[in-house]
């Protein structure tokens, strides 16, 4: 089945996607599909993938064909029941010229194709993690350091989950948190690999869309991307997850939608941040944030070519171990921190019973959510909050940022 289109401005105006429905016919089917368009006026086209059941995977602009059957799928799309009935291949409408984008919709559903499969990491290997550093947390915790924020083969980043998590041993992390884009495709394979690696993988995938992104942690099911953020809210809420949103002042990807409630949890320190570390929007922006976030950070990895690893930054959590649930269980309970690493001696700012410990930080200063500074005099010193809200750790003469935390 060959479906030949033009999409336009018009088709934008009832929706930003974009249905070709199409009809399976055997619980034994395969779904082959490539789509091409004219890429000269800069379009940029979307791909995804619908049964009756509502998304069963999403690869956006990372690929331009897929496969799924019962036993295998392409990254980024889930194998299973290949249920009889409508199927829809859904197509996002990113970029569409002036004078619209001619596309092509190839569908097989006998395809002989078989679907590409993940790379496998190196072997595992032995290395301390953050948690190692034993810095002091509430009674029966321990603050394991890990990334809030990574991608893989099953969206657009350039590793399997094997490689992933073999890249993130190497930089000390004690978990990392898995949010391929607009999929949970991932999320049965994370077992696996967080065993053979010796490191927590959390489900999450990143919402994401044309006014902004979001992660959901936890394996709440598929988040429909096309609704409005207050449902992927609720979503996670109710299904014991949680939802960030994800660098709100980010190039072309902050956040502009708008919402009822707001999530709990704010990406206040996203990989951006470190082309420059003296920059105060973020601080603008919580200032007017209605109340104290919790606060992650992540590296958005996608790939080692791109010159940030896993981990930078890391985000700290206290919890009971680091199993998936018990590191959810402490974002969601506020017990988080960020600084610029893992590594020892990356300067680090912890709460610890209602006061302030700064760590590895001699000769920096600690700033208060009003912009009040103090010296910090001492690898180890404790502060007495004078205020509530977010306090950070910044370089004396740069400012450049070193550290943040929430009491």
């Amino acid at each position: 089945m060959i479906v030949e289109l033009r999409l336009t401005l018009e088709d934008v105006e009832q929706s930003r996607y974009f249905e070709v429905p199409f009809e399976v016919n055997s619980p034994n089917a395969r779904v082959g599909v490539t789509m091409t368009y004219d890429h000269s006026e800069g379009a940029a086209i979307d791909l995804g993938l619908l049964d009756p059941d509502g998304i069963r995977g999403w690869s956006g602009g990372e690929r331009s064909t897929y496969v799924v059957t019962q036993t295998a799928s392409t990254p980024g799309y889930r194998p299973g029941l290949m249920s009889p009935g409508r199927w829809a291949v859904l197509l996002g409408l990113y970029r569409v010229p002036a004078d619209g984008v001619p596309v092509t919709v190839t569908i097989d559903t006998a395809t002989t194709d078989e679907p590409e499969s993940e790379a496998p990491g190196p072997a595992p290997r032995v290395t301390d993690r953050g948690s190692a550093r034993a810095h002091p947390a509430p009674a029966g915790m321990t603050w394991f350091a890990g990334d809030m924020h990574a991608h893989t083969v099953h969206s657009d980043g350039s590793q399997s989950i094997a490689q992933l998590a073999a890249l993130a041993t190497g930089m000390a992390l004690d978990f990392v948190a898995v949010a391929d884009h607009n999929t949970v495709s991932h999320h049965p394979l994370l077992a696996e690999q967080a065993a053979r690696y010796d490191i927590s993988l959390l489900p999450a995938q990143e919402v994401t869309t044309l006014y902004g992104h979001a992660n959901v942690f936890g394996d709440v099911g598929q988040v429909d991307f096309r609704t409005p953020p207050d449902e992927w809210r609720i979503q996670a809420a109710s299904r014991g997850g949680l939802m960030s949103v994800n660098h709100p002042l980010e190039d072309d990807c902050g956040w502009l939608h708008p919402m009822a409630e707001l999530p709990p949890a704010l990406e206040l320190w996203h990989i951006g941040w470190f082309r420059n570390l003296t920059d105060n929007k973020p601080w603008a922006l919580t200032r007017r944030w209605p109340r104290f976030p919790i606060v992650i950070g992540g590296s958005d990895f996608h790939k080692p070519e791109s010159g940030y690893p896993p981990g930078v930054p890391t985000t700290w959590v206290a919890a009971e171990d680091r199993s998936p649930e018990a590191i959810l269980e402490g974002v969601k309970a506020g017990r988080t921190a960020i600084n610029r690493m893992a590594a020892a001696r990356s300067a680090l700012l912890l709460p610890v019973d209602g006061e302030l410990l700064a760590l590895d930080a001699d000769g920096s200063t600690l700033v208060g959510p009003s912009g009040r500074m103090r010296a910090v005099r001492g690898d180890s010193v404790l502060f007495t909050p004078q205020e509530p809200g977010i306090h950070r750790l910044e370089t004396p003469v740069k400012r450049e940022l070193l550290a943040i935390c929430v009491t």
